[in-house]
């Protein structure tokens, strides 16, 4: 009796470990196709109705689009459904910062995911948390300026890139920088998943890049001169046919907390 005893306590362990470990997972919930999470805003389902509701022009120093937005709603190449394309005119031959689109809401500490889709080599795009911090989305690139690079500063941990004309999927925790009496005391940090693998873990980032063209502050002491200012979630326009659907984000609120998830 002790022995079948010892054996279902044993089998009552490991289906405990199972089920922890499946909730860690399922809890994470990363990867093209995840839904919003309880609390998340959906921002983005793919329709030119969303789009104009949610987004706007990010109205830069090198802006030369015209209202409305002019990306445009496009057949889902993969599911037959639809998404949104960032190949604006008006940024025709990679010009940043003209037509790149931003979230009307403003952000300081959130949760993101984002689903892209590359349809032509070397097609490039980006996605910058608070309209500062660029996470590139460039084919055919893997370095620090190349796809999933905290740009310029952290290489992903590993090449996770779907390839093209195929869904692919960030999933991000941001946490903004942190001040005290106008004083900058605590760099930006971030976690990213890219297609559901761990790329980035909360690391630090050092300033905005790309000059004042590229984002809020750019052009803010060479990108180090970070404001205490909330940003939208923006998406680049550089002519390039990437598409966008199922974008959605969560605030948080990460004080003495990492974003690690």
């Amino acid at each position: 009796m002790n022995r079948n005893f010892s054996q279902i306590k044993m089998k009552s362990i490991l289906v405990a470990l199972f089920l922890i470990g499946s909730y860690s997972f399922s809890n994470a919930q990363v990867g093209v196709g995840t839904p919003p999470i309880e609390g998340a805003e959906l921002m983005l389902d793919g329709s030119k109705k969303m789009l104009l509701d949610k987004w706007e022009y990010w109205k830069g120093p090198r802006f030369k689009a015209e209202d409305p937005i002019k990306w445009a709603e496009v057949k889902d190449p993969v599911t037959g459904g639809k998404a949104i394309s960032s190949n604006d005119p008006s940024a025709a031959g990679g010009l940043y910062g003209a037509a790149d689109i931003v979230t009307k809401k403003k952000l300081k500490d959130f949760r993101a995911h984002v689903e892209f889709l590359i349809e032509k080599e070397g097609g490039n795009s980006g996605v910058y948390l608070q309209n500062r911090y660029e996470i590139q989305v460039l084919d055919g690139d893997y370095g620090l300026h190349g796809m999933a690079a905290v740009i310029n500063e952290h290489l992903p941990k590993e090449e996770a890139y779907n390839g093209i004309g195929k869904w692919n999927s960030y999933d991000i925790v941001f946490k903004a920088a942190r001040f005290e009496n106008g004083k900058l005391v605590e760099q930006p940090k971030v976690t990213i998943y890219f297609n559901g693998k761990k790329i980035h873990e909360d690391v630090s980032i050092q300033q905005v890049w790309g000059g004042p063209n590229s984002g809020l502050d750019g052009g803010n002491e060479g990108g180090k001169g970070i404001t205490d200012t909330p940003g939208g979630l923006k998406l680049q326009a550089e002519g390039h046919d990437v598409l966008y659907r199922n974008v959605w984000i969560k605030d948080l609120n990460l004080d003495g907390k990492s974003t690690d998830f």
